[in-house]
């Protein structure tokens, strides 16, 4: 029997589309890519139109083999790799080592591993398409330019096993940029005044001063402060007007790569790493019982939100089941992409919204489950009608003082019912309060319960998180959905970024490649050249521009910058000599940055390999043998705190030291549930939801919220 090899790239999209073709069909997986540029030459010939040398990858021999037995024993052969730029590029090294004809209709993709959408697919093959190829083979030269060029020059003039990217090196701009933003940054003090109010009925609510005299009110100091207090001890406070709105809001949309990266890492703890892995094995298949093996969500690089008549249709139909009527839109949402989109496949959704994650939850893992919930409510949510809110602003005058009011109250809970999204951060008191307001009048007298006048310092900007650092890059056009995560993941691997807690930090080792990078090749660095590379990237994928001449443009002044660096910069060095001899041979020891942060070495290595931690120290003692307590991180940069005397001495905590001492021992007090930045003060008291401990194991002190009492 003659039979059809459908070749894909993983054993479990094999495993997946096996069970749907049936005995005609012969499934094999490439493994990922067959061939690629070398890794010991330069492989470019960049003298005879940037012609590139491929090679196979070392490892692939014998599945290449294999594959070129199954072709000869197939009538035809389809080519079924992912649906973007790099499946594409994919199909074509796999058409060129097995030999087909290039006019022959061999190539075959889908948005989702379902049978409807496999076996439609399969009937439907085309030849592969050029201009794909052309733009992810661009892509592929020009990072091989940057970094074959950058990163000798980086071992020469930095340190050896360095290395430079064209994304990942403006990843690295923005987050040593974020750095020097924030070291640059100059705290102001100003303060705010909160007043609690009560109207007749005795009911109790809180107004914020905005304006004085019609004028947005700054009140810089204490002294300000005081003097506002005088000028309100004897006004009356009346209800200027009170404003009440209809206010509807929106769903978001379903999720593209660079949304589902953001929202795991801000709901569940996922790097954009873990979220990609997951999301990949949603997407390909797996098993549920009885129904085999199948593909739970739709294709996973994608910046479309748009989303197929037929998932809509059903999405509609559950909501009316399940949620009523009135939840469902009288039209279908369509939501607009960004100019950049390419909208080249839906947004990402689950195949089936029947699929609901409680029917799914005995066959997924936790981690799976997780993310499909999360998926499968973001796409669900999007097409339901919009919450409805009923809010108030209350506008109370004392004097020449305005205070604001505001509250809401939910009218129709719409899409909420399903999801509702998360911020990276809050803005400072521009949230609506939530909680409706007291029924108030205008031109009712109000009675001032008490003041609350607060200082504040203002703030630095926040340093990245992989998700803001993800949205940013997307933001700039840097990149497409494919790359985010391979770029946040190589900038920490190769030691230019390390993660403390949630964000993101440059390493010293960072922040001199970047600086150097700036001074010798601005436009590597700069983000809307990067960004203008991307859309000559898409215009070669259209068709509409020549890859060749894309590589030319680029290649011409960057050797000649290269040329000129490679004169100019001399020898840079990182190592900071310090006053502390080595134990070993009494040379002064330098700071060296490691994968785990800085740390004392002896300049003699190899001959002499002595090295000590650098620890930050907490100003505490050691419970246990009176040490200092300092703060430590675990391999994965987890921070706790221990003695430095250990391993002599094994005290150690991840609750983060206060400044309180324990009333029954003395030991410092440790703060439950606070696993923060190091030394970061812990702000609070009893009166607080936190748990306050001795951190004198042998204690056993407590301090509640309730009250003060032993454990």
């Amino acid at each position: 029997m003659e039979k059809t090899l459908v070749i894909v790239e993983s054993p479990a999209k094999a495993r997946t589309l096996g069970k749907f073709l049936g005995k005609k069909y012969e499934i094999r997986a490439s493994m990922g890519h067959v061939r690629d540029l070398p890794r010991s030459q330069f492989g470019v010939d960049v003298d005879d139109g940037f012609k590139p040398k491929y090679i196979t990858i070392r490892g692939k021999g014998d599945a290449i083999k294999e594959l070129r037995a199954a072709r000869k024993k197939s009538n035809q052969v389809l080519l079924a790799s992912d649906p973007d730029r790099e499946g594409e590029a994919i199909a074509w090294h796999l058409q060129e080592l097995l030999q087909i004809d290039p006019e022959e209709p061999c190539r075959v993709e889908f948005n989702e591993i379902t049978r409807e959408a496999v076996t439609a697919a399969i009937k439907n093959p085309r030849k592969i398409d050029p201009n794909r190829v052309d733009a992810q083979q661009a892509r592929r030269i020009l990072d091989r330019l940057v970094g074959y060029n950058l990163s000798p020059l980086l071992w020469r003039k930095v340190r050896k096993g360095l290395s430079a990217g064209r994304v990942q090196s403006v990843a690295v701009h923005l987050i040593c940029a974020r750095e020097r933003e924030i070291e640059a940054f100059v705290s102001e003090e100003y303060w705010t005044l909160t007043a609690l109010l009560a109207n007749r009925e005795r009911e109790r609510f809180k107004a914020r001063l905005l304006k004085k005299a019609g004028e947005k009110l700054t009140v810089p100091n204490e002294e300000a402060m005081k003097g506002i207090l005088d000028d309100l001890k004897e006004e009356v406070y009346r209800v200027a007007d009170v404003i009440r709105k209809e206010k509807k809001k929106n769903p978001s949309p379903p999720f593209t790569t660079s949304t589902l990266q953001q929202e795991a890492y801000r709901r569940l703890n996922f790097t954009t790493r873990k979220t990609m892995m997951v999301a990949q094995q949603l997407y390909e298949g797996l098993d549920l019982g009885k129904e085999g093996p199948v593909g739970l969500v739709t294709y996973i690089r994608t910046d479309s939100t748009r989303i197929s008549p037929g998932a809509q249709d059903e999405a509609r139909e559950y909501i009316a089941e399940h949620y009523g009527k009135e939840y469902v839109p009288k039209q279908k949402r369509v939501y607009t992409g960004k100019a950049r989109a390419q909208d080249a496949h839906e947004a990402i959704r689950p195949t089936s919204v029947l699929r609901t994650p409680e029917a799914l939850r005995k066959y997924l893992n936790p981690d799976q489950l997780r993310l499909y919930e999360l998926i499968w409510s973001r796409f669900l949510a999007s097409q339901m009608v919009s919450a409805v809110l009923d809010t108030v602003r209350a506008e109370i005058v004392a004097g020449e003082y305005l205070f604001r009011a505001t509250g809401s109250t939910v009218k129709f809970p719409g899409f909420t019912r399903v999801y509702t999204e998360l911020r990276d951060e809050a803005k400072n008191g521009e949230e609506e309060e939530e909680g409706a307001l007291p029924a108030l009048e205008k031109g009712e007298q109000l009675k001032l319960v008490r003041t609350t006048p607060a200082r504040h310092f203002t703030q630095p900007p926040a340093r990245y998180t992989e998700a803001t650092l993800v949205r940013t890059l997307e933001e700039l056009g840097i990149g497409r959905p494919s790359t985010y995560a391979p770029v946040v993941e190589t900038i920490q691997r190769r030691g230019y970024v390390v993660r403390r807690g949630k964000t993101l930090h440059p390493t010293q080792l960072g922040l001199v490649v970047i600086d150097l990078l700036k001074e010798h090749f601005p436009d590597v660095i700069n983000y809307e050249f990067t960004a203008e590379l991307e859309e000559k990237l898409d215009r070669i994928e259209e068709g509409s521009m020549q890859w060749e001449k894309v590589l030319e443009e680029f290649y011409r002044p960057f050797r000649r910058e290269v040329a000129e660096a490679e004169a100019k910069i001399d020898r840079v060095r990182l190592d900071e000599v310090t006053d502390e001899e080595c134990r070993k041979c009494g040379r002064k020891m330098v700071i060296k940055m490691g994968r785990y942060g800085k740390f004392l070495a002896c300049p003699g290595f190899p001959e002499c390999r002595h090295t000590r931690p650098i620890f930050e120290e907490t100003g505490h003692r050691c419970p246990k043998c009176g040490g200092r307590v300092v703060v430590r991180r675990t391999k994965k940069s987890k921070v706790f705190y221990g003695c430095a005397g250990y391993p002599g001495c094994d005290f150690v905590t991840w609750d983060q030291p206060t400044d309180q001492k324990c009333p029954d021992c003395q030991s410092f007090l440790v703060a439950r549930g606070t696993r923060g930045h190091p030394l970061q003060r812990v702000s609070g008291s009893a009166g607080q939801s936190r748990t306050f401990a001795c951190a004198n194991p042998e204690c056993g002190y407590k301090e509640r919220k309730a009250g003060r009492g032993k454990a």
